[in-house]
This record gives structure tokens, C-alpha cells and sequence, in this order.
């Protein structure tokens, strides 16, 4: 394969079927159907005449139905892509012909991120238009809470979906690196959802490595905070009332934050299956 160049065409390639693959698996729609119908039915709280906080309670129930039908999305989809090729014998007879392992990975992992970002963009637009219909009505029906309805800044609800879109990417990219060694997509899976947890609960590990007195828990507690990515920091819902200079600052740092950990999780993905026996 060393006499084949790496080809970005065969990456986008391998990233347009399995985008197409994806969005006809029924985890999809689903997830979509469901983080959608969330997403409508925090505007049944619209009776419950609350002002600002309301758009608040929306605002972070959607985000809620986001960041855990994307999780389930994110992981399940990336496993099953994964091992359906190898299932179906399908990567043996690509891999026959003059593409390279990493270029399978890239496209795999391209495809699935697609799908997220479809998925993303329509549930992080819808919630901006059900706020953005409850903040008139709450106009139109309140003039007094003029300055409270509007604290809700749409940008700052766009910032908060792309935040969540990177910490997808980066939860992509570590499913496919447990992937390219599981030998089931169950096993993939698991893990996935066990790496998921152990990243949300980062904070916790920084916390038990500064208060304990055992040297063993500190360090490993250490090693969990300095190999996992933290995706605590992934949410920006604190700062969802306005986006201002401060909030761009923090998506540029988590775009670089994502960019790192994506970078070095799909080149060990891409290293762990290289090393694999088809």
C-alpha cells in the first residue's frame, strides 16, 4: 500500500457512503425523532408563566435532549458503521484494492460526524425557533419583562449546539479508536458509554487527585485527568444568556481542545487498526 499516495478523494468517498449508511439506520431516526420531540415539548411549560427563567428551563432542557440522544447517536452509530463492514466482508474486498486502513478510518469517522452534524444543526434550529417563539409571546403578553425575555442571546444558543457538536466529534473519534480493537460491536458500545461517563465525571478525578493522601489514588486520579478529555468543558450552558467576547474565547479554546484530542484519538484508531488481523 506504501506505492498507492494517500488520497483524500478515497476519504471523502468512504465518507459519503457511510454518511448515506448512517442516516438510513433507524437509531437515527429515533434519536432524531425523539431529541426532537423533546426539544417541542419543554414549550409545554409556556403556561407556567415564569419570564426569563422559563426561557432558561427550555433553553437547557433541549440542550439536555441534545447531549444525550447525541451521545446514544454518536456512539451507537460509529460501533455499528464500524462493524458492519467487517461483518459483511465489505472492508476486506475494499481494502483489497488500493486504499489505505487510515483512509478507511477517516472516511468511517467523516461519515458518522456528517450524520451528527445534521443532527445538531436541526436540533439545536429548532430549539432556537421554540425559544425564539415563546420570547415574542412572552413580549407581547409581559411588555414589563422586555429586558428579561431578551437575555437570551441567539448566538450564544448556536455556540452552546457547536460546543456540543466538538465534544461529539471527539466522542466519535474515541468509539472508533475502542472500535478498531473490540472484537463486537456490543463490547464497543459498552465501553463507549463507560468512556462517555468517565469523561463527564473528569472534574471529580481533579477533585480526588488534590484532597487525597494516597499517593496511588493521586496518581492514578492523575492519569484519568491527563489521558481523558474533559467534557465538562464542553458546556457553555452557564454562559448561554449572552455569548459576548468571553464565550467566543471559550469556543475558540474548545475548538483547539477538540481539535487535539480528535487529532490524537483517530491517529491511534488509525495505528490500532493497521496492527489488526482482518
Amino acid at each position: 500500500m506504501t506505492a498507492v499516495p494517500f488520497s483524500l478523494r478515497r476519504v471523502w468517498l468512504i465518507a459519503c457512503v457511510t454518511a448515506l449508511e448512517a442516516a438510513r439506520q433507524r437509531v437515527f431516526h429515533l434519536v432524531l425523532v425523539l431529541a426532537m420531540g423533546l426539544v417541542l415539548g419543554a414549550h409545554a411549560f409556556r403556561e407556567f408563566n415564569f419570564g426569563a427563567s422559563e426561557l432558561k428551563f427550555m433553553a437547557d432542557f433541549g440542550f439536555g435532549a441534545l447531549t444525550v440522544f447525541g451521545s446514544v447517536l454518536t456512539i451507537v452509530a460509529t460501533a455499528q458503521l464500524f462493524f458492519g463492514e467487517l461483518e459483511h466482508r465489505t472492508a476486506l474486498t475494499l481494502l483489497a484494492k488500493p486504499v489505505w486502513r487510515a483512509e478507511f478510518i477517516l472516511g468511517k469517522i467523516g461519515g458518522v460526524m456528517a450524520v451528527v452534524t445534521v443532527f445538531c444543526a436541526l436540533v439545536t434550529l429548532l430549539l432556537l425557533g421554540t425559544l425564539y417563539f415563546r420570547q415574542q409571546t412572552l413580549l407581547a403578553e409581559h411588555p414589563e419583562l422586555s429586558e428579561s425575555a431578551r437575555a437570551l442571546d441567539p448566538m450564544a444558543i448556536i455556540a452552546v449546539g457547536v460546543a456540543h457538536w466538538l465534544k461529539f466529534g471527539v466522542l466519535a473519534a474515541l468509539t472508533l479508536l475502542i472500535a478498531s480493537f473490540a472484537r463486537t460491536s456490543l463490547y464497543a458500545v459498552i465501553v463507549g458509554f463507560v468512556m462517555l461517563l468517565i469523561c463527564h465525571l473528569h472534574p471529580l478525578a481533579r477533585l480526588a487527585s488534590a484532597r487525597t493522601d494516597s499517593w496511588l489514588l493521586r496518581g492514578v486520579a492523575g492519569m484519568v485527568s491527563l489521558i481523558f478529555p474533559d467534557f465538562q468543558l464542553f458546556d457553555l450552558s452557564a454562559s448561554i444568556d449572552s455569548v459576548g467576547a468571553a464565550g467566543a474565547a471559550s469556543l475558540i479554546r474548545l475548538v483547539a481542545y477538540a481539535g487535539l484530542y480528535f487529532s490524537v484519538l483517530g491517529s491511534l484508531a488509525v495505528y490500532s487498526f493497521n496492527r489488526r488481523e482482518l
